[in-house]
């Protein structure tokens, strides 16, 4: 089945929306839980890389279809011709954000773990994930003070950014717009790495009421 999808450009008039044959039902079913999208956002130090590996891993060992997109691994693979103008961000987060639909279409949970500092952005992932019947989207406020953030710098990134090394760097010479109304936040700088973890886990459980395994 074929839909036509509304777009204003000239190319886009030429394309269709394939409806799958195999429906978001029939998926869930299929693996017990729906696709979604947890999208993770905070800034650099916040701590989501370390919450998002260590959730993918304890939920895969609930038995749940779970993957992780990393910002940097994006970025080496299918955004590697984008930089970090605006511009170059923005595109970044969209291009994820339509990759993250599809996955969750497909039954997914998908974990997203992206700076995305501006909430337009985000509303784009979250309308891309929107556009799929029978999933969904929860925006994760990953929460630490930029001094705590600062103080922990993993990758040495403050560092080179306050010397002026890095331009444009969010929290230093580059803005960051907190959530407005995020779905969970995260306080990471008042819990342990297993505590923060264990609260997202709880989180996703209890919205698809999913079974509390055992890892």
């Amino acid at each position: 089945m074929l839909a036509r999808v509304a777009e204003e450009s000239a190319e886009a008039a030429h394309l269709f929306q394939v409806v799958h044959r195999v429906s978001a039902e029939d998926r869930a079913a299929r693996s017990g839980h729906a696709g979604a999208v947890l999208w993770l956002t905070g800034l650099s130090g916040s701590g989501k890389s370390t919450i998002a590996l260590e959730l993918e891993r304890r939920l895969f060992a609930d038995g749940l279809q779970v993957y992780l997109l990393d910002g940097d691994n994006v970025r080496l693979g299918i955004n590697r011709d984008l930089g970090f103008a605006p511009k170059d961000r923005a595109e970044n987060i969209r291009r994820v954000g339509e990759v993250a639909a599809l996955m969750a279409d497909a039954g997914l949970i998908t974990i997203a773990a992206f700076i995305s500092p501006y909430q337009a952005d985000r509303e784009l992932a979250r309308r891309a994930v929107d556009r799929y019947p029978g999933t969904s989207f929860h925006e994760v406020y990953i929460s630490a003070s930029l001094a705590t953030c600062i103080r922990r710098d993993p990758k040495g990134l403050y560092r080179q950014a306050q010397a002026g090394e890095i331009r444009d760097f969010t929290g230093i010479s580059a803005p960051y717009e907190p959530p407005e109304h995020p779905d969970l936040v995260v306080a990471t700088d008042q819990a342990e790495v297993s505590e923060s973890v264990e609260q997202v886990r709880g989180y996703l459980r209890r919205l698809l009421a999913l079974p509390s395994g055992g890892g």
